[in-house]
C-alpha cells in the first residue's frame, strides 16, 4: 500500500510536521544544555532536481585478493578485498563483509557505524528496524536507497554484540570507506552517529554540538544526524533529525545549483 508522506511522516512519529518554504530561514532550535546552538544556513532552493537514477547493489563477494593499497581500485576489486579482509579481529565472528548497498552515482551518500545481527546474515545495511526507520526518514525527502542514495558504515564487519565499534577498527576500516567515498562521488554526507563522526570527521564532540553545521570531506559537504536504532530509543529526537534531514537538503541544493543549467 502506497503512503502519503503525512503518513510516511507519522511512522517516523514526527509531529508537527515542517514543510521547507521558499526563502524560508532554516527552522530555529533551542540550544541544548550541553551544546551550543548550530549555525543557520540560508537555504537556496531549485526547483528542478537531477533525474532519478537506477538502484544499483555493490556488495562485497567472494575471492581472495591480496591486502595493500586500495586507493586505485574499481569497485569490484574493492569489494573482493573487502571481503577477504582481516586488517582486525572483527572478521573473527562476521558471517560476511557488507560493503554497502544503493546508486553508484549517488547525490545522497549515508555513513552509519556497522552492520548488525540482520545485516551479517543479508549483506546489505541497515534492513532491521533500524534500517526501516531510515528508508522512511529516506522517503519524507522523496528519495529511497538505490535512487540517488548510496548506504554504507564506517566498519564492515558486525561488531560483537552490535557493540559501538572500537577506534582501532574504524582506522582498519577506514581506507575501504575513503575509496567508497571517492569512487561514488556524492554530492552530499549525512553521518548518522557519533560512530560515522568520529571515522569521517575525526571529531569526537557530542552530536548536539554538531548539528544544524555544514562540514567538509574531501570537499564534499557533509552534516551529521542521530544514527536510526537511537532515534528508536529515543522517540522525541525523531523531530530533530527531521529538522537536520531538512538542512541537509538545503545544503545539497546550495552544493548543487552551480550545476543546474539557466
Amino acid at each position: 500500500m502506497s503512503l502519503t508522506r503525512e503518513q510516511m511522516l507519522a511512522e517516523m512519529g514526527i509531529s508537527p510536521i515542517w514543510e521547507l518554504r521558499d526563502n524560508a530561514a532554516p527552522p530555529i532550535e533551542a540550544a541544548e544544555p550541553e551544546a551550543a546552538p548550530g549555525e543557520a544556513l540560508a537555504p537556496t532552493v531549485i526547483e528542478s532536481v537531477p533525474e532519478a537514477r537506477p538502484r544499483v547493489v555493490e556488495q562485497a563477494s567472494a575471492g581472495a585478493m591480496p591486502t595493500g593499497d586500495v586507493s586505485g581500485m574499481d569497485w569490484p576489486a574493492l569489494a573482493r578485498q573487502v571481503a577477504n579482509c582481516r586488517a582486525c579481529p572483527l572478521c573473527e565472528q562476521r558471517k560476511q563483509a557488507v560493503l554497502g548497498v544503493g546508486d553508484l552515482h549517488p547525490e545522497w551518500l549515508f555513513i552509519g557505524e556497522g552492520p548488525g545481527a540482520d545485516e551479517d546474515v543479508q549483506g546489505e545495511p541497515f534492513v532491521g528496524q533500524a534500517g526501516k526507520l531510515l528508508d522512511n526518514m529516506l522517503a519524507s525527502l522523496e528519495i529511497a536507497r538505490g535512487n540517488k542514495v548510496y548506504i554504507g558504515n564506517a566498519v564492515k564487519c558486525r561488531p560483537p554484540g552490535n557493540r559501538t565499534p572500537e577506534a582501532a577498527e574504524m582506522a582498519a576500516c577506514r581506507p575501504y570507506l575513503e575509496r567508497q567515498i571517492a569512487l561514488l562521488k556524492p554530492k552530499i554526507i549525512v553521518l548518522l552517529g557519533k560512530a560515522a563522526v568520529h571515522s569521517v570527521l575525526h571529531n569526537d564532540n557530542s552530536l548536539a554540538s554538531l548539528r544544524g553545521k555544514r562540514f567538509e570531506h574531501a570537499g564534499i559537504p557533509v552534516v551529521v544526524t542521530y544514527h536510526p536504532a537511537y532515534l528508536l530509543r529515543n522517540l522525541p529526537d525523531k523531530a530533530k533529525a527531521w529538522e537536520d534531514l531538512l538542512f541537509a537538503r538545503r545544503v545539497l541544493r546550495e552544493q548543487m545549483a552551480p550545476e543546474l543549467p539557466f
